[in-house]
């Protein structure tokens, strides 16, 4: 790893979030971020029944349109997770020029924070990365971890 990324946990309860996309990328991002109590926007043309299903419960926000820059107004944090990179690279360029930290699902040197594997128990959260360097490795720790008693 060239330069590791500091883990810190942070309190996302009422944060704004924007993620621009609506597939199975940005819906994984997105159930994590629920977990953690986040006020998600979601803006894409379509969304997967996943999405459209936490949106219908009232848990996440969501508009079926293209990216707008305006998307981002009041934003803290985004997540560009189309399947179209030049809308990715718009996100990240607005995402720059406002000063929100940004994860840029396919590009992990435009990403200023990373999604880690995830381990939740009731009183414990662990969050294993790699800096997007051993995904699998990291897959394989998490489950490693999740088979341990008594966690």
């Amino acid at each position: 790893m060239e330069r590791p990324y500091f883990p810190m946990f942070i309190d996302l309860t009422d944060r704004k979030i924007f993620v621009a996309g609506g597939g199975r990328i940005a819906r994984r991002r997105i159930e994590a971020l629920v977990k953690f109590g986040a006020d998600i926007h979601v803006a894409a043309p379509r969304v997967c029944p996943e999405i459209a299903l936490l949106a219908g419960e009232g848990k996440i926000k969501t508009v079926l349109r293209e990216y707008r820059s305006s998307d981002l107004d009041g934003m803290e944090f985004a997540v560009a997770a189309t399947d179209d990179r030049e809308v990715n690279r718009a996100v990240y360029a607005e995402c720059r020029k406002r000063g929100i930290p940004v994860n840029v699902a396919d590009d992990k040197t435009l990403c200023d924070f990373y999604f880690p594997a995830l381990v939740l128990t009731d009183d414990v959260v662990i969050g294993i990365g790699s800096g997007g360097e051993s995904p699998g490795r990291v897959k394989e720790v998490r489950q490693r971890i999740e088979k341990l008693e008594d966690l």
